[in-house]
């Protein structure tokens, strides 16, 4: 399996670009941060960690912006995968969003993936008018209207949400095909939904019996009549046994994601250098 890093990018603490570099030197394969582009102080919604409206610390208010935090890696880096844990498309205009990542991607030589979610916090999203029982439809649309964008000469797109007439739009990412996972509860309705529109999952922090989990998305992948076989990724969020790791990967996952608190450099670096040594990885 392939080893990512994520950090949990804040105005405080290693930036990006640092850790990025860092990552790229001991040998990680991708490098990822979140998206929150503001979080309402009035709230409804229920953290999936606490389980009501409050949050776990302080982070999900100086998150950074990711694709700005992403060029700032890819200016210092070569090889290092850039994606995200996770973004949240239908908080950004979807021609808009569509041009940053393909700017990304032709500017760092074809590097980047996109990790999306459906959005747990609903009053972040009702600000951008998207209706908490409509997100999977908003994202499915994005996703569609992106993917028109990126390969399509002449582009246009017709939906609910998102429409525009023919277009021309470039630069075209490098790859004509940016890979999309989908970073969500792992249950039949979202396996479903990633079988028909995404190129594979992402688990959750919280996530039980990701072996379980796995075979289930690759049932429902056989069903939609896709090829090949579903990109899977492990967000780590305790220390896993290496059994968990082997069963794991013999049940079809692709790479462990591990998180980096958001501290200072000498001890984040400090953490990284015992992770990567823990990890048996060549340095870059």
């Amino acid at each position: 399996m392939r080893n990512g890093l994520v950090l949990f990018t804040s105005d405080r603490g290693i930036t990006p670009a640092a850790l990025g570099r860092a990552a790229e030197e001991r040998g990680f394969d991708t490098f990822y941060v979140p998206e929150h582009t503001h979080i309402p102080i009035r709230r409804d919604a229920a953290h999936p960690g606490t389980g009501d409206e409050t949050l776990p610390d302080d982070r999900y208010l100086r998150t950074l912006d990711p694709w700005v935090s992403l060029a700032t890696v890819a200016v210092v880096t070569e090889r290092i995968g850039l994606s995200t844990a996770v973004a949240l498309p239908v908080e950004s205009d979807p021609i808009t969003l569509a041009k940053s990542i393909a700017t990304l991607d032709h500017l760092s030589g074809g590097r980047v993936s996109l990790g999306a979610g459906f959005g747990w916090n609903t009053d972040e999203l009702a600000d951008h008018h998207v209706p908490a029982d409509r997100r999977r439809t908003v994202l499915r649309e994005y996703i569609e209207a992106m993917r028109a964008l990126w390969t399509q000469e002449e582009a246009s797109y017709e939906g609910e949400f998102v429409s525009f007439g023919p277009s021309w739009a470039w630069p075209k990412p490098a790859r004509p095909h940016v890979p999309i996972v989908i970073g969500a509860g792992g249950g039949p309705q979202t396996f479903r939904w990633i079988a028909r529109h995404a190129d594979g999952w992402m688990t959750t922090p919280t996530q039980q019996d990701i072996g379980g989990r796995i075979a289930a998305l690759q049932e429902a992948w056989a069903e939609a009549g896709r090829e090949g076989a579903p990109e899977i990724r492990v967000l780590i969020a305790f220390k896993p046994d290496p059994a968990d790791l082997a069963a794991w990967a013999e049940a079809g996952a692709t790479e462990l994601i591990w998180g980096v608190p958001d501290k200072a450099p000498d001890e984040v670096l400090a953490s990284l250098d015992r992770l990567a040594g823990r990890l048996g990885l060549t340095p870059g």
